[in-house]
């Protein structure tokens, strides 16, 4: 039984350290061991497996590692059905040819919300969105549209990092209510200074929320009204990639 634990453990361990790369390209050692919280000689004998197996690449100098190709032919038999984000991403292209703005499709994961697909604005100035950055729950249009549409246990739980960031419960309990009333949530400054956003619901066959579709630029440009006055075609747009998946 102990070792089945020991085993269990080294597996939980390892995928916490791949996990590291959803933000980063190369990351050393010592960051790796920071990120997750383990002695440098342990994450080194869990860094040497990785790499035997080809999930992660040491590069010939310094002590620097990156992902291995055995990530990528994983990758690649992953079937396109089941990635939201391949099969959306004409319906996204097709709304920023709308707006001009960047359109990112966001899902839940854990007490974060993930950037699955991005398709950026033509814009000099524009929202870069890289995919596979995670952000919080408690703050963004998307938050509030992943938050409102999905499971209660999760509302839950955000609540408590939202009261700990300063959030009132009643402020954070008002804001979900009206994106279920209005079908779509904005915010304006909330995560970053001069960045706006607005988001909408895609659901499945089954009427359950997959990911939440959001249009964001600088907030001079994607200004309250503006949103507003765009909601119709995020919503419609959203509306589309639910029958899409359906």
């Amino acid at each position: 039984m102990e070792e089945a634990k020991s085993t269990v453990r080294a597996v939980e361990r390892a995928l916490d350290i791949l996990l590291c790369y959803t933000d980063a390209t190369e990351l050393t050692l010592t960051e790796i061991s920071t990120r997750v919280s383990l002695h440098k000689s342990t994450v080194y004998r869990l860094l040497a497996s990785l790499e035997a197996k080809g999930f992660l690449i040491r590069e010939p100098e310094g002590d620097k590692y990156r992902l291995g190709f055995s990530i990528w032919e994983l990758s690649a038999h992953m079937s396109q059905g089941d990635d939201p984000g391949m099969v959306l991403l004409p319906e996204m292209e097709r709304l920023r040819d709308q707006v001009n703005e960047t359109i990112s499709l966001y899902v839940l994961s854990g007490q974060e919300r993930v950037r699955v697909q991005a398709v950026q604005s033509n814009h000099a100035i524009r929202r870069v969105a890289p995919i596979g950055v995670r952000m919080p729950l408690y703050v963004g249009a998307s938050s509030k549209i992943l938050l409102a549409f999905g499971e209660a246990q999760v509302q839950q739980q955000v609540m408590m990092d939202a009261e700990l960031a300063g959030i009132h419960r009643d402020t954070f309990l008002h804001q979900l209510h009206e994106t279920q009333k209005a079908g779509y949530a904005t915010s304006v400054e909330e995560r970053e200074p001069g960045a706006a956003a607005l988001s909408a619901p895609v659901f499945n066959r089954a009427g359950k929320l997959v990911a939440a579709l959001a249009v964001s630029g600088p907030s001079n440009r994607l200004t309250l009204e503006v949103m507003h006055e765009q909601a119709p075609v995020i919503v419609e747009a959203a509306r589309r990639m639910s029958t899409m998946l359906r």
